[in-house]
């Protein structure tokens, strides 16, 4: 998207710079992960895969290898080398192809990768960094959130009415991905919302609940606005404050300039 040099500094909110920094790095927080009431691997010295998608990998002397089952080597390339595939199995439950290391690495690969066992996250029961619940996946130390109270003052439309209008709300600002105008519910048209079962998880900021358009069937009202009925600590300031896709509406104001249309995976 080209940005005039002479639009307000709003327009900015729409700008995503990436940065780059290396995708193998160590963690300095205790990782435990759980499968079958048993701890798999516990260590204070797991190293991050960083990219998507991110893993953890721990030394294999930190790893309980008498719950783990070879199930393949070869066949499975990698832009790191030939993976050694395995089972896991411990108080009667089992996971098929739930973790590997690497038999023969690459030459671009992370030098001694072969000493490290990762596991696929969504085939375990519980991760920990240090003694607090990690969902979804690893957090990347790279990835940064802000959240910032606000005097702006920020309008938000659906179908040509105002479904929100705050001068004070608060701005979440996440590596990679557009400002959020979070709202107290006070300052939302609530009577144009209504609730649905769709859920969404976040690592860095929690579970969050979901409302459509009421009366509205077009995809883009579906699921527009979510709240965090208890977000995580760092971002405790978004509790029960609603947010929109602005990316799905034409008329979003702040400060009185018209946001411009933005594309993103949620854009429809």
């Amino acid at each position: 998207m080209n940005i005039d040099p002479e639009t307000p500094a709003v327009i900015s909110f729409f700008q995503t710079p990436r940065i780059s920094e290396p995708d193998w790095i160590p963690v300095a927080k205790w990782i435990r992960v759980g499968f079958g009431n048993e701890y798999i691997a516990s260590s204070r010295r797991v190293m991050l895969k960083r990219g998507f998608p991110m893993h953890y990998y721990f030394p294999r002397k930190d790893v309980n290898m008498e719950m783990l089952k070879e199930y393949a080597r070869g066949g499975q390339p990698d832009k790191w080398g030939d993976k050694i595939t395995w089972h896991i199995s411990t108080n009667g439950k089992k996971a098929g192809n739930a973790a590997w290391s690497f038999e023969k690495p690459a030459d671009s690969a992370p030098r001694d990768i072969e000493k490290y066992i990762a596991f696929k996250w969504d085939a375990m029961d519980i991760w920990l960094e240090e003694d607090e619940e990690v969902r979804v996946h690893p957090r990347d130390p790279y990835h940064r959130l802000d959240v910032c109270r606000s005097s702006r003052h920020v309008k938000i439309l659906a179908s040509g009415e105002i479904i929100a209008e705050s001068r004070c709300p608060v701005l979440l600002f996440e590596t990679g991905l557009p400002v959020r105008f979070y709202m107290p519910k006070t300052n939302v048209r609530m009577d144009m919302l209504k609730p649905t079962c769709h859920q969404t998880q976040c690592p860095y900021k929690g579970t969050a609940s979901y409302y459509s358009v009421r009366g509205k069937t077009e995809p883009k009202m579906q699921n527009l606005a979510w709240f965090y009925p208890f977000p995580n600590t760092e971002v405790s300031e978004i509790k029960n404050m609603a947010a929109f896709f602005t990316e799905r509406l034409e008329e979003v104001f702040v400060d009185g300039v018209k946001l411009p249309e933005m594309k993103t995976k949620w854009s429809l």
